[in-house]
């Protein structure tokens, strides 16, 4: 089958390493010799090339494998056909406006729902299947490929679904619902891994892997994320290496997504079946609150055809890490979008799934995440934004590795950890103790309680989440010996039974003997 290449970027970076690799597997160290693409986003627009040559072979892979054009966002294809001629038509990536932004998408595998029943037959009319409320195709197939079949069904779903330009998590949402639909029912018989560019930020990537029958060549989707501090990659199709730390630096991060890996001594991963991602500035997001944060960043879809929607605040809450950056960079007078390292090492306590990481991984030399839940400590991992990862209880965590002295650090923050902590008093003394040898930062966010509601300290929520009194936290800032900085005591955090959730954002600091302290 065919062999797909996605590059999705924090900052506008080439691609001529990986498509150095990718483009020997067109008909030189594999079989995909029928024809290459590769799209591009530029802005708004999107450059592309289109050769039905071997990509091994193509003049004009030639030149744009040596012709430095940076992006934040591509993909490219080398086909093996198994539906349709080798022909210009049939090659991918595929490409259509719509609500007046240039979608491109590219796929492995084979989707029985929409192949062709006589592709053979140029004259004759083909009836594909519609998917989710689409009653009425606007988009129609060019050439005679299951794929591009699929693409313009997809779009004419989105297009049925909405009038307004949907926001990042209902994109997310409508797109794995329509994977889901194309898969259902043929779910043995069908291989289904797509890359689908969006606009100059977003890359969606699905998995349904799978081998064809008759054949051990296994089709998926992998991909590797590269973040400071980098390392060297050799590339498995040609004698090439590079030393990215000689050119990157540290606001560059890089997501790779391949068919197959295309380097040795990286640490690739293999998507999960039915696995949908949205990479954003070279990070990988698995749920609809993720995507929610990058559309508050205003990374999300942007048009100048038809009216956007407004995301609701609360519907996919993720506010916290976000909030938790805002108020650190206010504590210290940092400004958040310049680059330049505030701790050399950090430890992320209850990671989750990466979010918080994600945050600060450009602020940080060495980062540690710490989190209960080996699932989501498995996809923090697989975030790509920590240099270690560690399973356990967050405070057993630093407790020991203080006791060992084998960790010292100067930034420790806990991103709605403390939700599921009642008492914090052997916290705040754990932590102390990991920031007393370098000295350093804290930081962390706290539900609040109302004063006047009995005498306890702090109290379990019906949603099962803690919340604290103002002055047991400020208790704890005494008894350790932190001096406030700064205090926000109305943060909205989330929302609960249509009501807010109101939270804590406090800074602090040691004395200058015993260095900075941060909470929030």
């Amino acid at each position: 089958m065919c062999q797909l290449l996605g590059m999705n970027c924090a900052t506008p970076t080439d691609f001529n390493f990986s498509f150095r690799g990718f483009k020997c597997r067109g008909g030189n160290t594999d079989i995909h010799a029928h024809g290459w693409g590769l799209a591009i986003y530029e802005g708004r627009g999107v450059r592309t090339f289109h050769d039905p040559l071997p990509c091994a072979e193509s003049p004009i892979a030639d030149i744009v494998s040596k012709y430095p054009i940076k992006t934040l966002n591509m993909m490219a294809h080398i086909r093996y056909a198994t539906q349709g001629g080798v022909s210009l038509e049939n090659v991918h990536p595929f490409q259509r406006e719509m609500w007046g932004i240039q979608w491109t998408f590219a796929h492995n595998g084979e989707v029985p729902k929409f192949s062709p029943k006589n592709p053979q037959e140029s004259c004759e009319t083909t009836e594909f299947p519609t998917l989710g409320p689409c009653s009425e195709a606007v988009y129609h197939p060019i050439g005679d490929t299951d794929s591009e079949a699929v693409f313009c069904a997809m779009l004419n779903a989105l297009r049925a679904e909405f009038t307004t330009l949907p926001t990042l998590p209902v994109l997310y949402e409508a797109i794995q619902k329509l994977s889901c639909e194309i898969v259902k029912g043929q779910e043995r018989e069908t291989i289904f891994n797509f890359l689908l560019g969006c606009g100059q930020f977003n890359m969606f990537a699905f998995s349904w892997p799978g081998s064809r029958e008759g054949s051990k060549v296994w089709n998926g989707l992998h991909y590797v994320v590269r973040y400071p501090p980098f390392t060297s990659a050799k590339l498995k199709d040609v004698d090439y290496a590079v030393d990215f730390n000689e050119t990157n630096d540290e606001n560059d991060r890089v997501a790779i997504i391949a068919t197959k890996p295309l380097t040795h001594g990286e640490n690739w991963k293999e998507m999960e079946r039915g696995q949908l991602l949205m990479f954003d500035k070279g990070l990988p997001y698995s749920r609809p609150y993720e995507c929610a944060d990058i559309e508050r960043c205003g990374r999300g879809l942007s048009s100048r055809a038809i009216p956007r929607t407004e995301i609701c605040p609360y519907q996919y809450q993720s506010n916290i890490p976000r909030l938790l950056k805002q108020s650190v960079c206010t504590a210290l007078g940092k400004d958040e979008d310049c680059p330049g390292i505030w701790a050399e090492r950090a430890v992320d306590l209850g990671c989750g799934s990466g979010l918080s990481g994600a945050q600060f991984r450009h602020r940080v030399g060495n980062l540690t995440g710490v989190d209960l839940n080996p699932e989501m400590a498995k996809e923090a991992r697989d975030r790509g934004c920590y240099d270690r990862i560690v399973v356990g209880d967050a405070e057993c965590i630093l407790h020991k590795e203080g006791y060992a002295g084998t960790r010292e650090y100067d930034f420790v923050f806990a991103c709605d950890l403390f939700a599921y902590i009642g008492d914090l008093r052997p916290m705040f003394h754990t932590v102390r103790k990991s920031l007393e040898c370098r000295g350093g930062t804290f930081a962390f966010s706290a539900e609040i309680w109302k004063e006047e509601d009995g005498d306890a300290e702090f109290v379990l929520q019906s949603c099962a989440r803690f919340a604290h009194k103002r002055r047991y936290i400020r208790s704890l800032v005494e008894e350790f010996g932190f001096e406030t900085l700064s205090l926000s005591e109305s943060a909205i955090l989330r929302k609960h039974d249509g009501k807010d959730i109101v939270g804590a954002l406090t800074v602090l600091s040691l004395p200058p003997s015993l260095r900075h302290v941060i909470m929030i």
